[in-house]
């Protein structure tokens, strides 16, 4: 069955940090670009950052620019989002997906994780 799952979200206080993880099963993410994408409520879902297959990085929010990165690790099968500087404007539920290249359009990538929860909160 092919699954992406997301993990690492939680609460944290204006200026920390969180690492997000993005495992894939049932298939390789060899040859696959993940987008991270986070959806604050009553709000579209919005790009944030997208790793390519060969490891390029494309920032699709100007906001998170400096702040955060993303990195892959394919013996791992596994995308990372590390999160620094964090601000409330940066609580959403956070999404990884896959696709064969790197875009914003959300109706292009090919699988979804569930999702989780960025609250950042003093």
């Amino acid at each position: 069955q092919v699954q992406l799952v997301e993990s690492g979200g939680g609460l944290v206080q204006p200026g920390g940090s969180l690492r997000l993880s993005c495992a894939a099963s049932g298939f390789t993410l060899d040859y696959y670009a993940i987008g991270w994408f986070r959806q604050a409520p009553g709000k579209a879902r919005e790009g944030v950052l997208c790793i390519s297959s060969g490891g390029g990085s494309t920032y699709y929010a100007d906001s998170v620019k400096g702040r955060f990165t993303i990195s892959r690790d394919n013996a791992k099968n596994t995308v990372y989002l590390q999160m620094n500087s964090l601000k409330p404007e940066d609580t959403a539920v956070y999404y990884c997906a896959a696709d064969p290249r790197c875009t914003r359009v959300i109706a292009e990538y090919d699988y979804w994780g569930q999702g989780t929860q960025v609250t950042v909160s003093s």
